[in-house]
């Protein structure tokens, strides 16, 4: 089974290493314009072999895993370049714009819109971890556009990584990733952002920080160069969510300002029960 993996980072690194793991006869083939992720990827055994996109013509399959901007950019030259038989699925984050992009191409039924809901705040091949999908959903969009074929093909190999399997039009995706992702990260950003502008004039306030910081910030260690283009592409569902944290957070504040500690108890209280939702 060959195996092109364009973009040899957190997720096409963990997904090179999960396929050789469960398929004997896999071999691997990465493609990257950064040599040395190439490189160092060879040296990890994430791959077997350097490629280029020009390649992937006898492929079995072909996962997508670059910044969503530079997704748009080169779906069409590798769906170009495919096979009959090749099934191309990409990783983004944002579903609609490569949806849209490719949605008249004369391969699109070689395609398959997926997002499997994994990662760490790490990137690159060294960021690479073995069963990262074991348990995690794998978001598919439009999957009745991708041929049945090609279909339980991809199928076989998610069920075969441990994935979970969750249909979604790509306007839903892009509106809840929006908020349980895309927001996330923003927060992580700018909480960063306050206390480290704020560290400048007191310099043991890093000392003080536990846990809850740690954990709330992580996300904040991650790749700008890939959020960038998610929050472009996703620009209109991003300002929504934003609009509305921003509401809450200001709600909040005047409830201290006002002295109306019941009513602060009771916003926190009633937002408690997402402990039964996210068990």
């Amino acid at each position: 089974m060959k195996v092109y993996v364009i973009g040899i980072g957190l997720i096409g690194g963990s997904l090179a290493l999960d396929i050789k793991s469960v398929f004997d006869d896999a071999v691997i083939f990465g493609v990257d314009e950064n040599e040395n992720h190439l490189e160092q990827a060879l040296q990890l055994e994430l791959i077997d072999q350097k490629a280029t996109i020009d390649e992937v013509n006898n492929a079995d399959f072909v996962i997508l895993a670059v910044p969503v901007d530079i997704g748009l950019v080169i779906l069409p030259e590798i769906l170009n370049a495919i096979g009959e038989e090749t099934l191309v699925f990409d990783v983004g984050s944002t579903k609609l714009p490569i949806c849209e992009a490719i949605q008249n191409h004369p391969k699109r039924r070689n395609f398959m819109a997926c997002h499997p809901i994994a990662g760490t705040e790490f990137s690159g091949p060294k960021a690479a971890i073995r069963n990262l999908f074991e348990g995690k959903t794998n978001i598919i969009c439009e999957v009745e556009k991708t041929t049945f074929k090609l279909q339980e093909k991809a199928l076989d190999l998610f069920k075969k990584l441990g994935m979970r399997i969750r249909y979604m039009d790509p306007k839903s995706h892009d509106k809840h990733i929006a908020y349980v992702s895309h927001l996330s990260h923003i927060s992580s950003f700018m909480l960063g952002k306050t206390v480290i502008e704020k560290e400048k004039d007191e310099q043991d306030i890093f000392d003080m920080a536990g846990s809850g910081f740690e954990s709330t910030v992580r996300l904040a260690k991650s790749s700008p160069a890939m959020w960038t283009p998610i929050f472009k592409q996703n620009k209109k569902q991003v300002v929504k969510s934003l609009e509305e944290y921003i509401s809450n957070l200001t709600h909040f504040k005047e409830l201290l300002e006002n002295d109306k500690y019941e009513e602060v108890y009771n916003e926190m209280q009633n937002t408690n029960r997402i402990k039964e939702i996210l068990k």
